[in-house]
């Protein structure tokens, strides 16, 4: 029972998220296995777009069909419903996201990989700063500053009494709290699945002995099968959710009225 119950022992999260530096070690520029696994997520994208594109056919199939089925979403369910017709010039920028996303979530479920890049903050933070940049952008672009900043901390139809805290809500919430709760939605959902399949993997491994134990062994197995498929959703939801998020926030900055 002694050495059943060893065998139990969980590997600390710091152990699961931290990977050693493989090239350049102890420099700025270190590369580890998530860095080459997200440099792998963009190649990736890269050779959808290349193959999809390259040889393209009046009925899509394959490749060709992933890719057109995915453009036609980001436009029709994505763009259309936040920006509007005005937005469709976003479409490569907002598709090429959800795919990124989405390779570098799924390696959670690869054999021999299983560890999605955005369960490290480093990327979730790059991306949501780059949001922030470019909603800003959009909006100074669109409006002028003057006419942006006021748009954005002052609501139409806000009682002058209440404006001063409404206006420094609307401020805290447009310039800090928008790409905070985008990188720590994306980092936290995708930590956590982590989290739970390392769980349940290792209760499965630990209880795969000889042991009055393994008469269990099922229950956590079936768990760890059902776990899977639910981060699979997890890991499209959550690229579609950083998708849409980042369109509502360009057509917020287009059209202030809305």
């Amino acid at each position: 029972m002694t050495n059943a119950l060893a065998a139990l022992e969980f590997p600390s999260i710091g152990h699961l998220v931290e990977w050693e530096g493989l090239f350049l070690k102890g420099t700025p520029f270190e590369v580890n296995k998530v860095v080459i696994l997200m440099w792998l997520s963009a190649i990736i994208v890269f050779m959808l777009f290349w193959v999809g594109g390259r040889s393209a056919k009046l009925v899509p199939a394959g490749v060709q069909n992933i890719v057109e089925s995915t453009v036609e979403f980001v436009r029709k369910d994505i763009i259309l419903q936040t920006i509007g017709p005005q937005g469709m010039a976003w479409t490569p920028f907002l598709t090429t996201l959800f795919f990124f996303i989405l390779i570098c979530n799924i390696w959670e479920v690869i054999p021999g990989i299983q560890f999605p890049v955005n369960a490290r903050m480093a990327l979730p933070f790059f991306m949501a700063m780059l949001v922030w940049v470019l909603y800003n952008y959009v909006g100074i672009k669109s409006q002028g500053f003057g006419k942006y900043f006021k748009s954005v901390v002052i609501p139409p139809g806000v009682p002058k009494l209440l404006l001063p805290l409404v206006a420094l809500i609307e401020f805290i919430s447009t310039f800090f709290v928008r790409p905070f709760s985008l990188m720590v939605r994306l980092f936290a959902n995708m930590l956590a699945g982590h989290l739970l399949l390392v769980t349940f993997a290792v209760l499965t491994s630990a209880l795969f002995t000889k042991t009055f134990l393994a008469v269990i062994l099922p229950l956590p197995f079936a768990m760890l099968v059902l776990v899977t498929g639910f981060e699979i959703l997890v890991a499209v939801l959550q690229a579609f959710i950083f998708t849409i998020l980042t369109a509502v926030y360009i057509g917020g900055a287009m059209n202030p009225e809305h």
